[in-house]
């Protein structure tokens, strides 16, 4: 009989999962799964019945999610304009909304540089999520496995400064390029920006920051783009190029040594994208409401194309697990490729082969789903073998 060992942290040492729908990379089956220490040693078809088994009842046993790209951090971090929330408070409230979503990887997207004319600069809240992540992380805190994506605004005349305080911290493991311009990439379509973003401004303000941000595009965007891949480049950090609309823009990332094309907005950038090599990202509320809420193309149709590798949560992290199943139930791709998009495939984009799949050898990041009234409900997360939620 195998003996459970539990610590001082409540981990135990052995479990066993069985009568569980095991999703691996290649298949979905009923199956047993052993872990130990913290990581997948056995996977096996059929039942176990050991009494300390975990019985699953038939329910989905899925790899923990890696999401690289979330707004969730500063959402919390500044819940309303203006008003910046207790550092400690705002990242547990994060954590264990990624952790009951199923996230048990996620990279914390953080802006450098400023998407407006006459706004704050960003450093107090880019020096306190740095600085609270790491000591929650070294005081075992955290229930996710935390990185950090750097979003580099490269319109902006304060990205390199920002840059250069947040860039060797050890826990930047991405950087993304990306231009909010109004007028082109994702916000080609001016009325779009306008609807948008008349909740902010007056019709005559909405004007002249138009024309300010385009007149500072001229002065800046070029330039710092090569400044902020040479900096990544240097750390051997990857790079991923963001909205890309056009063959053309894919073309320069391609040149520029990126690999990841993340959220393109177009049809013909995905294909591009695949053309060159590159891996393809989208945002999961994308999937969830059938399209772009700026009016980009719909990543499910990406994914019916064969042009959609990976899947992040962007602003709602409960929407990754949810769009998996959209895209297997609703738009005929296989549940392995549709799980794959929010586990191993975000997990090799950034190098991380310790994770994102249910194989021996890797680590124990699992997730049971119970498929409820069309939707997947979450009923169990652990990491590292460790139950977190």
């Amino acid at each position: 009989m195998m003996n459970i060992v539990v610590n001082s942290r409540s981990m135990v040492s052995e479990l066993i999962f069985t009568n569980a729908t095991v999703v691996t990379r290649e298949r979905a089956f009923t199956g047993t799964l052993r872990v130990a220490d913290g990581m997948i040693r056995d996977v096996d078809d059929g039942r176990s019945g050991l009494p300390h088994a975990i019985d699953c009842e038939g329910d989905f046993l899925i790899p923990g999610l890696v999401d690289i790209h979330t707004d969730n951090l500063e959402k919390h971090l500044e819940p309303r304009p203006g008003v910046k929330w207790p550092g400690l408070a705002a990242f547990q409230v994060h954590d264990r909304m990624l952790a009951t979503a199923g996230v048990t990887t996620v990279f914390d997207s953080l802006v450098v540089g400023d998407m407006h004319l006459g706004k704050p600069g960003r450093q107090g809240a880019l020096d306190l999520a740095k600085d609270v992540l790491a000591a929650s992380i070294d005081d075992d805190l955290m229930k996710a496995d935390h990185r950090l994506h750097i979003r580099a605004e490269v319109a902006s005349d304060t990205v390199m400064n920002e840059l250069a305080n947040i860039i060797d911290h050890p826990l930047v493991a991405l950087v993304s390029v990306m231009d909010h311009t109004p007028g082109q990439r994702q916000w080609r379509n001016l009325d779009k920006w306008k609807k948008v973003y008349s909740r902010v401004y007056t019709a005559a303000e909405l004007d002249a920051q138009i024309d300010g941000l385009i007149e500072r595009q001229k002065n800046y965007s070029a330039q710092n783009r090569q400044a902020v891949i040479g900096e990544a480049r240097k750390r051997g950090i990857p790079l991923a190029s963001h909205d890309d609309t056009t063959a053309e823009h894919v073309a320069q990332g391609h040149q520029e040594g990126i690999l990841i094309s993340e959220f393109p907005t177009t049809l013909d950038a995905a294909r591009a994208a695949h053309a060159h090599g590159m891996k393809t990202i989208m945002g999961s509320p994308n999937v969830v409401k059938g399209g772009s809420h700026s009016g980009n193309v719909a990543a499910a149709e990406l994914a019916e194309g064969g042009l959609l590798d990976g899947l992040a949560s962007d602003y709602v992290p409960i929407s990754m697990i949810h769009s998996a199943f959209i895209l297997a139930d609703d738009h005929g791709i296989a549940l392995p490729d549709a799980v794959a998009m929010v586990t191993a495939e975000p997990a090799a984009m950034v190098g991380l082969t310790d994770r994102g799949e249910i194989a021996t050898g890797k680590c124990a990041d699992l997730v049971r789903v119970k498929s409820y009234r069309d939707l997947p409900a979450i009923k169990g997360v652990w990491r590292s073998g460790r139950q977190v939620a």
